[in-house]
């Protein structure tokens, strides 16, 4: 089947028709373009869109941010593992020898588990579409993904050394035994993108305590009425006041602080 590059992923709450048009010319014209896959993906600043480069450059920027903290890097939201597979990949351009920083997603691969009151309240027409039970499920990409991150293992240093691991679950219920069984987890970045306020709530009261000073905790749905829920549970635990939240003036949708800052 081919790919519908506008009923895969528009949503009229936070893309224009305009958006959806580009992106169909872009996946058409990519199909058309010389050479083969590998070839277009070595030159792939040609044919991703500008929003998506720049929240790759963002991860970027957090990444340097970070470099010299210690802790892994938790994803809280990983679907088809772009952000994630950009954070092993900048770790192992930037510092090939640093064994000890694991990057870590969660994900159902399946979509949302089940969403609250607190997820659906406010207006019904900024709410996304996707804010269903089973919204982003991706069940193809877990295996996927699987394949990708062995290729990724063959290509860097200490590679007897695993980097990348996936919880796969609802993290309500996965939360509690990974820490159990990873009882030494200090964590340097939580990017947070459960979009739904439970889960983002336990991995804050989670993870927050394992974040030394100068690492950050990143938001993917701060300030957003599309998904309010990730708000709410910054709200209820005082971090909208206690903490100095940044945005990078490239990229509209991440905000980050610096712990102890």
């Amino acid at each position: 089947m081919e790919f519908d590059p506008a009923a895969s992923t528009h949503d009229p709450r936070t893309q224009s028709s305009f958006d959806v048009e580009h992106r169909i010319k872009r996946n058409q014209q990519y199909a058309q373009s010389p050479g083969s896959w590998m070839l277009k993906l070595e030159s792939f600043a040609k044919y991703v869109p500008r929003q998506s480069l720049a929240r790759f450059l963002a991860r970027y920027e957090m990444f340097k941010l970070i470099e010299n903290v210690q802790g892994s890097i938790v994803e809280c939201g990983v679907q088809y593992g772009g952000g994630l597979m950009s954070f092993a990949n900048i770790s192992t351009i930037c510092e090939p020898y640093n064994f000890q920083r694991r990057i870590i997603g969660f994900d159902t691969f399946t979509g949302f588990p089940e969403v609250s009151e607190t997820d659906l309240a406010g207006d019904p027409q900024r709410k996304s579409e996707h804010l269903k039970v089973g919204g982003f499920a991706a069940p193809e990409a877990r295996e996927d993904l699987d394949k990708w991150i062995e290729l990724y293992d063959e290509n860097r240093y200490l590679n007897h050394f695993p980097k990348v691991e996936l919880v796969v679950g609802d993290f309500l219920q996965t939360c509690g035994p990974f820490i159990a069984e990873n009882a030494h987890l200090v964590v340097s970045c939580l990017y947070l993108d459960f979009d739904l306020y439970a889960p983002t709530k336990l991995a804050l009261e989670t993870f927050l305590p394992r974040i030394p000073r100068g690492g950050l905790i990143v938001f993917d749905e701060l300030n957003e009425a599309v998904f309010p829920g990730e708000t709410v549970a910054a709200l209820e635990l005082d971090l909208i006041r206690t903490l100095k939240i940044r945005r990078f003036p490239f990229e509209p949708r991440m905000a980050y602080a610096i712990v102890g800052e």
